[in-house]
């Protein structure tokens, strides 16, 4: 079956994670990156990349004969390029859909490699219970379960990216470094969680308990664009989710906070390029 073109706005995060063994990752043309037995590798921007036994190894290109032909087997899967010769290592491998058009900061700001750490603990299980979990799911095939399999993935990423963010130097200038600082965290947390609401710079800034000149410096120094610029581009990302389910533009205008359809289809068409109508077009005939 031929792949399915993804709708505008969905990016592929691809994931390696080495369960026994250890083994290189490369981007292509980059360098290798050796891995250990409970290390994670996220290609964030779902470039090119190969996993090898060794560094330097080039690209070979293989047939889909190479694999079952009725289909992957039961997880872990091997993939075996050689006749003969030991495994030097197992991997569960995996990918990761999400939006990031028109905007996303999240991936904006991530490097195009994150290299995570399984033995570490957290609030949420740890990564090597996360991959455990998800190779039970995988193999006993029950109901529901990619959708289990895609909430799991989802806390693995959400671990790598907190390690990511924990080992970030003070003074780091990024959106992550934002999500760090009390203040801007705190403006960030209330933008995201509802930017239908009719936000001043004074509103957040008072929230949050700083100047509305203070806050302003802070927000801009650390996320690299003022207070109100970040929550029209937000409220543009909101909107091309609701648009992608079908919801009526007058209500998603408000769901976003404009008070009219035409002010809305205006800050629309702005960020995104073209009007809020033609965007939705777009993706319905990109998902026919």
């Amino acid at each position: 079956m031929p792949p399915r073109i993804l709708p505008p706005g969905r990016h592929l995060i691809a994931y390696h994670i080495v369960t026994e063994g250890s083994c290189y990752a490369s981007l292509v043309g980059g360098n290798a990156v050796r891995l250990e037995a409970g290390q994670v590798i996220v290609f964030t921007r779902g470039d090119r990349h190969m996993m090898s036994s060794q560094p330097g190894l080039c690209i070979e290109s293989f047939s889909n004969s190479e694999f079952n032909e009725s289909g992957p087997p039961l997880w872990p899967y091997v993939a075996r390029f050689s006749a003969s010769g030991p495994v030097t290592a197992r991997l569960v491998c995996g990918f990761l859909a999400c939006d990031s058009w028109p905007f996303n900061p999240l991936l904006d700001n991530f490097p195009r490699i994150l290299i995570g750490d399984c033995t570490k603990r957290a609030g949420l299980p740890s990564l090597r219970e996360l991959v455990a979990l998800a190779i039970a799911e995988a193999s006993c095939k029950r109901a529901g379960g990619q959708m289990v399999l895609g909430r799991l993935t989802e806390l693995m990423l959400v671990e790598v990216v907190r390690q990511y963010v924990e080992r970030l130097p003070a003074g780091h200038a990024t959106w992550l470094a934002g999500l760090k600082d009390v203040f801007v965290g705190r403006a960030l947390a209330l933008m995201h969680s509802n930017p239908g609401r009719r936000w001043s710079l004074a509103g957040l800034a008072r929230e949050i308990g700083l100047s509305r000149s203070l806050f302003a410096a802070r927000f801009n120094a650390l996320v690299g664009m003022p207070p109100m610029e970040y929550l029209t581009r937000w409220r543009m990302q909101t909107a091309t989710g609701l648009l992608r389910d079908s919801v009526n533009i007058a209500d998603v205008a408000n769901e976003v906070g404009y008070s009219s359809e035409a002010s809305f289809s205006r800050a629309f068409k702005k960020i995104v390029g073209v009007p809020p109508s033609r965007w939705r077009r777009r993706v319905d005939l990109l998902a026919a």
